[in-house]
């Protein structure tokens, strides 16, 4: 299956969003990235799902072709952006689902409107990260979020120079996302002319994004609507310790048994739940059920 993104901007305040259909046929799911992705993040989850929906996936602020959109940042705000992309695709209710970043996004939007979200997918996001309550801010997201901050300052001289830093990547070394995934959205993230291309995503937007959420999953522990959070085993770059340990989702998820499911997807990592096959069969699964 090929897809080939129909791009919508969306007015918000301060500009126009970068929204992104991806598959033409069936019900718009909502869906929204990590802290440094982009909206290409879903094309093998689009793949997986085929024609039984479209996933409708946003750049957010500070990132691809919105990053040109002021702040402030933060969960509220992106929340109030989704409203204003539900509005204007006229959808009164759907499916959302966030990875990451996203999945407390998609938490707070539906805690705060309810009528608006048939139901949410957490996608290795949304409840505390553990250790983050007790350290400092920035001194802990320094140290989470290092190696990933170091690319945003790095420069590029070709696309196929930031491909293989992708390809190099602790969590997705060895080829286990394909070509015809992972070149979409590595380019789709580039700004700038040869030999100083770069990352879209503002630095500013992540440290503010990671301030609030680090520490914080409030939103999840409020959600009303049916909610399924897919945790990995492994981490950020495929180290043995995952973002959402599997009891706590577990108990999550026990605190309202008829309308929350914990699943952890077995062989992944934060980054192959939505890039890698199984990941994102597992993604569009999910979704599918709530259709």
């Amino acid at each position: 299956m090929t897809l080939s993104p129909e791009r919508l901007d969306v007015p918000v305040a301060g500009g126009s969003l970068a929204v992104y259909r991806l598959g033409s046929r069936g019900p718009a799911v909502l869906a929204i990235h990590g802290i440094t992705s982009n909206s290409h993040a879903w094309i093998a989850a689009a793949r997986a799902l085929g024609d039984r929906a479209s996933l409708v996936a946003l750049d957010l602020r500070g990132r691809g072709r919105s990053a040109e959109l002021p702040g402030p940042y933060g969960v509220a705000v992106y929340a109030r952006d989704l409203l204003a992309v539900l509005d204007r695709l006229e959808l009164e209710q759907t499916v959302v689902v966030g990875h990451s970043l996203g999945a407390y996004i998609v938490a707070r939007l539906a805690a705060d409107h309810p009528k608006r979200v048939r139901a949410a997918v957490l996608v290795d996001g949304g409840l505390t990260i553990p250790g983050a309550v007790r350290a400092d801010p920035q001194t802990f997201i320094d140290a989470f979020l290092g190696p990933v901050l170091a690319r945003l300052r790095e420069r590029f001289p070709n696309r196929e120079a930031y491909r293989d830093w992708w390809r190099a990547h602790p969590a997705l070394r060895g080829g286990v996302v394909a070509d015809r995934d992972l070149i979409p959205y590595a380019d789709h993230d580039l700004v700038g002319e040869e030999p100083e291309l770069r990352s879209a995503v503002m630095e500013e937007a992540v440290r503010a994004d990671a301030d609030e959420v680090l520490a914080v999953g409030e939103a999840a522990q409020r959600l009303a609507v049916p909610a399924t959070l897919l945790c990995a085993p492994r981490g950020l770059f495929d180290e043995p310790t995952p973002m959402q340990p599997l009891e706590l989702v577990r108990e999550w998820a026990a605190k309202a048994p008829d309308r929350r499911q914990a699943v952890q997807v077995p062989d992944v990592n934060h980054y192959t739940i939505l890039f890698g096959e199984r990941g994102a069969a597992t993604v569009a699964e999910t979704v599918r059920g709530y259709l």
